[in-house]
């Protein structure tokens, strides 16, 4: 199993401090949700926790190392000439040198096709391609070479509603076999109650609360991170529902 600690980490863009001791503990094996407003730094946290950002604060590792980590953020660029299954080899081999693959290497790209539902787009180009295909691809270079510590930043946003759900699904499936740290940037809040063990929460520059998701995700902290009213119920089948009620103060205005 795979632990994460970020300790007091900072970040900032010149002058413009962005990050300010944010700190979590994380441990591999499910799905932790980033949750916080446009612009509250997710991003930067990703890029700062990656190595694309120098900072404040400590990043342990724990059961992986740095180049078992992996990073796919919002924009990928898939202007490239290659079909799909070029591209998810050239992310296996990576630094390794060489289109050569191995039978192992050969069973994982295929694997990767099939368990993200895109085996059907092996010799498509990836111009081609719609938006949620090109997500769809994305994640699949970044899984392929079995990362330990996997960083999403919004990895269903060009998806629909049962792509969503596949692909989330495979996502923790994959965390809970390899016992990987899996760190997704989510906007919808029932999406992360439904699928995402625990959660942070970015907000003020820091991480103002971590751990269990349904102990994260209270209407206070709704509230705090983006100014909306909000409730917790159960649907039918017993699953929690965030419903959003309004801007801040309204409720109590009517």
């Amino acid at each position: 199993m795979v632990n994460l600690s970020l300790v007091n980490i900072g970040a900032r863009y010149g002058r413009h401090e962005i990050l300010s001791g944010a700190s979590a503990e994380l441990t591999g094996g499910g799905l932790t949700a980033l949750v916080g407003a446009n612009a509250a730094g997710k991003s930067t946290l990703f890029r700062r926790i990656a190595g694309h950002l120098r900072g404040a604060g400590r990043i342990q590792l724990h059961g992986a190392d740095r180049q078992e980590m992996r990073y796919m953020p919002q924009d990928t660029g898939m202007n490239a000439a290659l079909t799909v299954y070029e591209s998810i080899i050239l992310a296996l081999k990576q630094g390794n040198g060489g289109w050569r693959l191995s039978p192992e290497e050969l069973r994982s790209v295929d694997g990767i096709l099939v368990r993200f539902n895109i085996a059907h787009l092996a010799d498509r180009q990836l111009p081609e391609l719609s938006g949620g295909q090109r997500q769809a691809v994305s994640i699949a270079q970044t899984l392929v070479s079995r990362p330990k510590v996997v960083l999403m930043d919004e990895p269903t946003s060009a998806l629909d509603l049962n792509r969503q759900y596949e692909v989330l699904e495979a996502l923790r499936l994959y965390s809970e076999e390899t016992g990987a740290v899996m760190i997704l940037a989510l906007h919808d809040i029932n999406q992360v109650m439904r699928c995402c063990g625990s959660t942070l929460a970015l907000g003020e520059g820091r991480i103002i609360a971590s751990g269990p998701t349904l102990e994260v995700l209270t209407p206070a902290l709704i509230r705090r991170l983006y100014g909306i009213e909000t409730r917790v119920e159960r649907c039918s089948r017993g699953l929690p529902v965030m419903i959003v009620d309004g801007p801040a103060g309204q409720a109590a205005a009517e």
